[in-house]
């Protein structure tokens, strides 16, 4: 590896540079550690994306393929947990040399601000995308004072 990189210095500075973080970025994505404190390891699934107004919290998980019966919500103490189960198609006669798409249990939990009011969460399935949206309490959510 290093001496493919060292044997062209003399010719293009830049390309080695190049070409070293590129087998660096190869060589640590392929132990699949996650990248920060709050990032996941490559793979999981299903991916989500989580965003906050004022007024609710929105959880998104992108999970095309999934049969919504399968998937179980449910809050406790803040806690948001989403789990279910992926069924992917697999030929019996096919012989694969790569399957990436992910089929079997799954489970994500999520921790939720302590302002929410989980009497009122709602959750639609739609086009592989399932939005879970999670209200503020009306108590706790900022008001407009009007100063006279």
């Amino acid at each position: 590896m290093l001496h493919s990189l060292f044997s062209s210095l003399d010719s293009d500075p830049f390309g080695v540079a190049q070409r070293l973080e590129d087998e660096m970025a190869q060589l640590y994505s392929s132990w699949g550690w996650p990248a920060g404190i709050r990032s996941v390891r490559r793979g999981t699934f299903p991916p989500i994306n989580v965003g906050a107004t004022p007024e609710q919290v929105d959880v998104y998980l992108f999970a095309a393929g999934l049969d919504p019966k399968s998937i179980d919500l449910s809050i406790q103490q803040n806690v948001l947990t989403v789990s279910g189960t992926r069924q992917a198609p697999v030929n019996e006669e096919a012989s694969y040399y790569r399957r990436e798409r992910f089929d079997g249990d799954f489970r994500r939990v999520i921790a939720l601000p302590d302002d929410v009011d989980p009497d009122r969460t709602e959750a639609r399935y739609r086009d592989g995308v399932l939005r879970i949206t999670v209200p503020r309490r009306e108590a706790v959510r900022p008001r407009q004072i009007t100063v006279n």
